[in-house]
């Protein structure tokens, strides 16, 4: 799998899967998912791109009923699709060092 072979709505589910698995310990929040981001996530889960499923009912919490985990090739596209919207959103602020040098402020 190729980013360039992936949805807006791919890439998307994949850094929000990302971040739970870092932030959440795996845990994945269902209501920040909608029913085509279940769909990817099953298709996923059936291809071994990204394990995802239930959480037996006594273990939920307030951070989520289901959980993910990343296959390597996850990670890297993943860690790729950081990068490339980092790029597309550049930033749009000037530091306080960058201030400094400006005579305008």
């Amino acid at each position: 799998m190729n980013l360039s072979d992936m949805s807006r709505d791919e890439r998307s589910l994949l850094l929000y899967l990302e971040t739970c698995a870092v932030d959440l310990c795996g845990r994945v929040d269902g209501c920040h998912m909608n029913e085509d981001d279940f769909d990817i996530a099953k298709g996923w889960n059936e291809s071994g791109f990204v394990s995802f499923g239930r959480i037996v009912i006594k273990d939920h919490n307030r951070q989520g009923g289901n959980w993910a985990e990343l296959s390597e090739d996850a990670w890297e596209l993943a860690h790729k699709e950081r990068r490339a919207r980092q790029e597309r959103n550049p930033r749009r602020y000037k530091t306080t060092a960058e201030k400094g040098q400006d005579s305008n402020g």
